[in-house]
């Protein structure tokens, strides 16, 4: 018996996840991507195929306000908590939550309730 490669046990976990989160003009879907130093996020209307805000551990606002002594769960929190301002900004305030095939925990949890304190509801 092989051994599947973590890359693609999370692909497969995203699809069977895609299958039933779709993000709609009311609800759109908060999309997470996860790498080995930063964190991605999305609000994504599947309907039209919109980005409608973003947020990433690369922003410009990220890096003037934080030094490189925070965490990467800290990390996680400001940018759930700059999508979130961003997003309210928009007009967005609920979504639905794509975790992205990773577990609900560490660093996709923290941007998850960052962004719930920020205002969004999902």
């Amino acid at each position: 018996m092989s051994r599947i490669e973590p890359r693609v046990a999370r692909q497969r976990r995203h699809v069977r996840v895609r299958a039933k989160v779709k993000g709609t003009t009311d609800r759109p879907r908060l999309c997470v991507f996860r790498s080995l130093n930063h964190i991605y996020a999305q609000v994504i209307d599947d309907s039209r195929g919109y980005t409608l805000a973003c947020a990433s551990t690369l922003d410009g606002e990220m890096n003037s306000g934080a030094g490189d002594k925070i965490t990467k769960i800290g990390k996680a929190e400001l940018v759930g908590s700059l999508l979130a301002r961003c997003a309210l900004e928009k007009g967005v305030t609920q979504v639905v939550f794509d975790r992205g095939g990773y577990k609900y925990h560490g660093r996709v949890k923290a941007l998850a309730e960052a962004a719930r304190q920020g205002g969004l509801k999902f």
